[in-house]
C-alpha cells in the first residue's frame, strides 16, 4: 500500500477495485471531444483507457489520512453483498478491501472519521457491512461526515427526481440510514473545520452536497475532490462533465474554480476514482488546465 506525507498528514490509498467500468469516453464524459483522447491517448492508456476495448478504467479506492492522531477515511468505496440492480457492474461484490485495508495497518475499530465526499453508491459501500441480515456500521468507533445538503436529497423519504434515478437504488438505505440510525453521522452544512490540517467545504454541482477536503500542513497543499472528475481528460476539458453529474452548469463552474485554486495553491489534486498515480500537479494552459506531474503513488498496474 503506497503512503506518501504531505506536511504532518500521511495519505496512503487503499484500493477496491480496478479496471474497466463498461464505459466508453462519449458515454463516460459526453462532452468531452473525441479529439481530445486521441491528442492525450499515449498517457491514457492503459491507466484510464484500456487500448483494446476502447472502455475507461477506472479504480475505486479509498483514502487513509493520519492527522494530529486520528486516522480519517475519504470515500468507502461500493462494498460487499450490496443489491444494485440498476448498477450491476458494482452489485453483489465480494472483494478483499477490509484485507487491503488491514495491510495499510488500519483495523475499522481504529477509524475515528470517515468522510463521503457525496452519496452516490460508489462512495459509501464501505459504510456499513451485513451481519447476518442487518446492515450495520463498519467502523463503529467512527463520526461520518455528509453534507446535510447530500442526505436530504439522496433521502428516498423525500421524493426528489434525481438525475442519477435509479441508479442510486437501495444506497441509502443500506449505506447511509444504518450509520444515522446509530447516532454515527455529522451532517455538515457550510463546511466543517477537522483539525489544524484538513477542512471540508461545499463543492455543489455533481450533487448538491458534494465536498471538497482541503489539507493545508506545513507548505504543502492538497485537494480531496470527490468527482469533481472521473477521468484526467476533464483537467484538459475542464467543461466536459461526466455523465452523472446532476447541475451541470454548476458542475463546471466548481471545477473550473478548484482547478484554479490547485493551480494557485500549488496543490495536489486527489479525485476519487483515477487510477495511475492518483494525484495530480495541475498549470494553466490557455483557457484550460494541463498535467504538470503526478504523485508518487505506484499505478495499479505495476502493483498487479
Amino acid at each position: 500500500m503506497d503512503t506518501i506525507t504531505l506536511g504532518d498528514v500521511t495519505v496512503t490509498r487503499v484500493w477496491e477495485y480496478y479496471g474497466p467500468v463498461d464505459l466508453t469516453p462519449e458515454v463516460f464524459v459526453p462532452e468531452s471531444p473525441a479529439q481530445a483522447w486521441e491528442t492525450h491517448r499515449s498517457w491514457l492508456v492503459p491507466d484510464f483507457l484500456d487500448a483494446e476495448t476502447g472502455i475507461v478504467n477506472s479504480a475505486i479506492q479509498t483514502w487513509v489520512l493520519r492527522s494530529e492522531g486520528k486516522t480519517i477515511l475519504v470515500d468507502t468505496g461500493v462494498g460487499n453483498h450490496k443489491d444494485r440492480p440498476y448498477a450491476p457492474v458494482w452489485s453483489r461484490l465480494n472483494t478483499d478491501f477490509l484485507g487491503n485495508l488491514a495491510r495499510a495497518g488500519v483495523r475499522p475499530e481504529d477509524v475515528d472519521i470517515v468522510i463521503n465526499t457525496h452519496l452516490h453508491v460508489d462512495h459509501v459501500g464501505w459504510n456499513t457491512y451485513l451481519d447476518g441480515r442487518t446492515w450495520v456500521p463498519t467502523f463503529p468507533n467512527a463520526t461520518y461526515l455528509m453534507a446535510k445538503a447530500d442526505f436530504d436529497y439522496w433521502n428516498p423519504a423525500n421524493e426528489i427526481k434525481t438525475l442519477l434515478g435509479r441508479g442510486n437504488q437501495n444506497v441509502f438505505e443500506d449505506s447511509v440510514a444504518p450509520v444515522h440510525e446509530a447516532g454515527l453521522t455529522h451532517l455538515w452544512e457550510d463546511g466543517y473545520q477537522i483539525d489544524g490540517n484538513l477542512r471540508l467545504d461545499l463543492a455543489p454541482g455533481h450533487t448538491p452536497g458534494s465536498s471538497v477536503l482541503r489539507l493545508e500542513s506545513g507548505s504543502d497543499r492538497a485537494l480531496f475532490v470527490g468527482d469533481l472528475m472521473h477521468s484526467p481528460i476533464q483537467i484538459h476539458e475542464p467543461d466536459a462533465n461526466s455523465c452523472f453529474c446532476e447541475d451541470p452548469a454548476e458542475a463546471r463552474a466548481t471545477r473550473r474554480k478548484l482547478l484554479g485554486a490547485a493551480v494557485d495553491d500549488n496543490a495536489l489534486v486527489f479525485p476519487a476514482h483515477l487510477g495511475g498515480h492518483g494525484a495530480a500537479e495541475v498549470v494553466r494552459e490557455g483557457s484550460k488546465f494541463a498535467i504538470r506531474g503526478w504523485a508518487p503513488f505506484a499505478p495499479y498496474t505495476e502493483q498487479a
